[in-house]
């Protein structure tokens, strides 16, 4: 029998075991440790927002994530260095004992050119990173880089440091997840299955599709959400093709309406969709349905550690059959992807990449499936998603709104 895996309440408590944050913070540095030994590199020099957060075990606000300022190096046989935005460096020194407090550091590159490379703050940035791997004895290893701005780049180059692909060795680390990593992807998912029973009441004829971003993203928040990252919300003839948003449109009687919720809790994330009808539902939607619900069953049915990603891939209907030119231009409609603290992790299953690069699934792993069927009648169509872990039993479902027929909302 298939275990049921738990989603505990999320406060700290003296009398359950839930997630052991200390436990986690250890398991995920071990893996980037591990990877980086196998790798060829001396150094991880990481600027992806989720390798920093795996790594280093910090975390700030979201409107930092893209700005490419924040950076970590992990090095063989080294503690963890960060470089953080101004005075969360002094924050993370206070309460964040881990980290080392000399490996604090206060960094700033520039805002992705808003201050010009010509300031020097990107040379004197290189300067400090080649010092410290002189220190260590590893000035003339291989450095691995996740992401990185052009100009910075160059500058390493410049300085004499051979510069690789760290992104590879680190997304193998972050493929199979611990136990609170799971307990926070469950934790995750049990708050959008709430947000979904508040769709479904709100679910009328005249609530917009924006109504329907904001009732979600309130109630995220007040669950403790750290981030609300995007909700799709699609109604009547926006449904066919699939255009991945929400607009100001009013929901009408009969509208076929399908959301996907994308946020994280504690860093952990959900790809969530759940597709409705407004009042009352036609054969086309129904029979629409039933075919992405066929498609969602088959894949989940084959999912378990061993079997190849190319294997589940067959089980999604062709570009093709969903009237499509070829694999590349339906990307994103019949899929599995990873999940953790990126939204797309591995594995990545789909017709397009999955038989030229067949990855095996292995017991840890977590991610969403996706299947997407449009509507006879030319604009209605069902969107589902599952998320799922694999354990050594066969694969767990952790999202739980029903979906194993199409719900009409509201119905007349």
């Amino acid at each position: 029998m298939v275990q049921q895996l738990p989603a505990p309440g999320r406060m700290g408590v003296d009398y359950e075991t839930r997630v052991d944050f200390a436990r986690l913070r250890d398991y995920r540095l071990k893996r980037a440790r591990a990877a980086l030994e196998s790798s060829e590199c001396g150094a991880f020099l990481l600027f992806d927002f989720y390798n920093i957060r795996y790594t280093t075990q910090s975390w700030v606000g979201g409107a930092l994530g893209d700005k490419m300022i924040r950076y970590a190096l992990l090095t063989r046989d080294g503690e963890p260095h960060l470089w953080d935005f101004g005075s969360a460096v002094k924050h993370h020194q206070l309460y964040a004992p881990w980290l080392r407090q000399e490996n604090n550091h206060p960094g700033f590159l520039g805002f992705r050119g808003a201050v010009s490379p010509r300031a020097g703050l990107m040379a004197d940035a290189v300067r400090q990173i080649k010092g410290i791997l002189v220190d260590l004895g590893l000035q003339n290893s291989p450095v691995g880089v996740d992401i990185v701005e052009p100009p910075f780049l160059f500058e390493m180059r410049r300085q004499g440091l051979d510069v690789v692909d760290a992104q590879q060795h680190m997304l193998d680390a972050r493929e199979i997840k611990s136990i609170d990593e799971i307990m926070l992807l469950n934790q995750a998912a049990a708050m959008v299955d709430g947000v979904y029973q508040d769709i479904v009441e709100a679910l009328k004829p005249g609530v917009r599709e924006n109504e329907i971003v904001a009732l979600a993203a309130k109630k995220l928040y007040g669950y403790g959400s750290d981030q609300v990252e995007a909700v799709n919300a699609i109604s009547g003839e926006r449904c066919n093709p699939h255009p991945h948003n929400f607009t100001d449109r009013i929901i009408r009687p009969g509208d076929q309406a399908f959301f996907d919720i994308i946020h994280s809790f504690n860093g952990y994330r959900t790809c969530y969709y759940r597709t409705f009808s407004v009042g009352q539902a036609t054969d086309p939607q129904r029979t629409a349905y039933g075919r992405a619900r066929e498609w969602m069953d088959n894949a989940i049915a084959a999912i378990r550690p061993g079997v190849g990603s190319d294997e589940i891939a067959s089980l999604f209907p062709t570009a093709e059959s969903l009237g499509f030119d070829d694999e590349l231009s339906a990307f994103g409609l019949q899929f599995c992807h990873g999940l953790g603290l990126g939204l797309h992790e591995r594995p990545i299953i789909s017709r397009l990449n999955s038989y030229r690069d067949p990855v095996e699934i292995k017991t840890g792993m977590v991610f969403a499936v996706e299947t997407y069927c449009p509507a006879t009648d030319g604009y209605s169509a069902a969107r589902i998603e599952e998320e799922v872990v694999v354990t050594d039993e066969g694969p767990v479902v952790i999202t739980k709104y029903p979906a194993e027929d199409l719900v009409v909302a509201n119905p007349y």
